[in-house]
Formats: C-alpha cells, sequence, structure tokens
C-alpha cells in the first residue's frame, strides 16, 4: 500500500474519534436511561402506597388476606371516608 492511499488518505483518521465518541454517548445515554427508569419506579410505587385501597388490594393480590376480609376492610375504608375520616370528627 503506498502512502496517501487507502482510509486514512481521504480523512478516514476523523472517522474513528467520531465514532468512539458516538458509541460512547450510547452507551452514556443507554446506562442513564436504565437509572432514570428505575427511579421513576420507585417514585410510582411510592404514590400508590400511600392510597388504603391501593393497599388493600395489593395485600389482596399477594393472597395476605382473603376475598371475604378483602370487602369488609373496603367496606370499613369507605365508611371513614365518606364520614370525612379520624381527622375531621
Amino acid at each position: 500500500m503506498a502512502w496517501g492511499s487507502g482510509l486514512m488518505a481521504g480523512g478516514g483518521w476523523v472517522m474513528l474519534p467520531v465514532v468512539m465518541v458516538i458509541f460512547w454517548a450510547v452507551v452514556i445515554f443507554g446506562i442513564a436511561a436504565l437509572f432514570r427508569t428505575g427511579r421513576h419506579r420507585e417514585d410510582s410505587g411510592a404514590d400508590r402506597s400511600d392510597d388504603p385501597l391501593q393497599i388493600l388490594e395489593d395485600r389482596l393480590a399477594f393472597g395476605e388476606i382473603d376475598a371475604e376480609e378483602y370487602r369488609a376492610r373496603r367496606q370499613v375504608l369507605r365508611h371513614r371516608h365518606s364520614d370525612g375520616g379520624p381527622d375531621e370528627q
């Protein structure tokens, strides 16, 4: 191969750093997206855990309580909610 011919002579030497920068940008963006997604799940889970009815539904779904206990507790929670709860008495 003669000097000045081939990939490096036509400005190909610029291509390698550009490709490396693009590669690392994709890797960093991918890692950041993974952490962002994980944080979003934690945040949405924290919002859901504040709702007593959601906690009750989760307990039923996980088998911690049966359907009869679920209905009884749901009725109590709805009754307390319609009365204004213990804070407003």
